[in-house]
């Protein structure tokens, strides 16, 4: 590729966030005269790209390895096809900075690539319904072990006209997300979209949530115009049905560009330890002041996370989701890591010989 055709191709994608670190990546690949380009939608074994020819239909089928978490997704940079073939095909896809991950339904091991090359991760949180902290954290883990930021939207904020009470919901939710900003958006009414706009205007977010939780009309609210379908929510629990059906990436008018989900009823763990352990950054810290470097923080002496809970300094529900989170992340490693199947074995073992002292203890008190 010569120097006038590189710079035609840094001012065609660079709303879509093509930078020198990517043409320097793409380098050897356009030295086989390959057209760079960006993966704006996936669907049946193709996928939609923009280049700075335009948007092209090209074919997967020679990146589609039976690793389900090396296939072409929305949001990659790839290699295609020059000029010629009908149709086109993607020849590779360049590494990707970020990648969001969540474990499929099946009883297998598998992971299931939602997004590529995201830099925020924008957490759609309808305010119509009660808000669920725990499934916020759940959201919220996969984003930080994804590698982008998170972002919490608290949506339909115009259904919470009292401020008193609306500024009680954001604190909730903060102290369910440290270190993550938490908005309240009326799309609708246009509040707060300011704010959320300038966040996201410097590179690729990603738009996550429930069926129900107003990403189609956020998303029109960002683009500026009816892009997205919209779906009308059931009054009986506040859900809707999945209005974004693929995952697609759409330039915003106020630069970065934006990829809408469809709306997620599982989000399982894939491999999410140290995204558990951000969102539950207070008990990690806690947890390096216990007697013991291996507390379980159940009912170990010294266990400095208990002593948190009795003092209130850390809520029980809290403590309950990072456990709940941290067993389920254990057993999906576990189904590929011998070692970890290991140390749960072991783990089951210490806490029934604590379990059957305790009893011996009790029974002994009671003679």
């Amino acid at each position: 590729m010569t120097s006038t055709s590189s710079t035609s191709t840094y001012s065609a994608l660079s709303s879509y966030g093509w930078d020198e670190n990517w043409a320097d990546a793409f380098a050897p690949h356009a030295a086989e005269g390959l057209l760079p380009g960006r993966v704006v939608r996936v669907d049946r074994g193709q996928c939609d790209v923009v280049t700075a020819d335009g948007v092209l239909r090209a074919d997967t089928a020679f990146v589609t390895p039976h690793d389900p978490l090396r296939v072409v997704c929305t949001g990659d940079w790839v290699a295609v096809d020059p000029d010629g073939g009908n149709p086109r095909y993607v020849r590779t896809y360049l590494p990707r900075r970020t990648a969001f991950v969540r474990s499929t339904s099946s009883k297998r091991s598998e992971g299931q690539i939602l997004a590529a090359n995201v830099d925020h991760a924008i957490v759609a949180v309808s305010l119509a319904v009660e808000l669920d902290l725990a499934r916020i954290e759940r959201f919220l883990a996969l984003a930080w072990e994804s590698g982008a930021q998170p972002v919490v939207v608290l949506t339909k904020a115009d259904l919470v006209p009292d401020p008193v009470t609306l500024a009680y919901l954001v604190q909730d939710v903060e102290t369910a997300a440290p270190g993550v900003p938490v908005l309240s958006v009326s799309a609708e009414q246009g509040e707060g979209l300011d704010v959320l706009a300038a966040v996201v205007s410097g590179g690729t977010a990603v738009l996550l949530g429930q069926s129900g939780a107003g990403k189609s009309t956020l998303a029109n609210a960002l683009l500026g115009e009816d892009v997205m379908g919209v779906q009308a929510i059931r009054d009986v629990d506040g859900k809707g049905r999945h209005t974004t059906t693929t995952r697609n990436l759409l330039a915003l008018p106020g630069g970065g560009v934006l990829i809408d989900t469809p709306g997620l009823r599982g989000v399982g763990l894939f491999d999410a330890g140290s995204g558990v352990d951000q969102v539950f950054a207070e008990i990690a810290e806690l947890a390096e002041e216990c007697r013991f470097h291996d507390c379980a923080h159940e009912s170990e002496p010294g266990c400095a996370v208990l002593a948190a809970i009795d003092s209130g300094a850390l809520p029980e529900r809290r403590l309950e989701s990072y456990r709940k989170l941290m067993r389920e992340n254990q057993r999906i490693v576990a189904k590929t890591d011998a070692r970890v199947r290991a140390e749960i074995r072991k783990e089951y073992k210490r806490r029934g010989a604590i379990g059957k002292a305790a009893m011996e203890a009790k029974r002994g008190g009671l003679r």
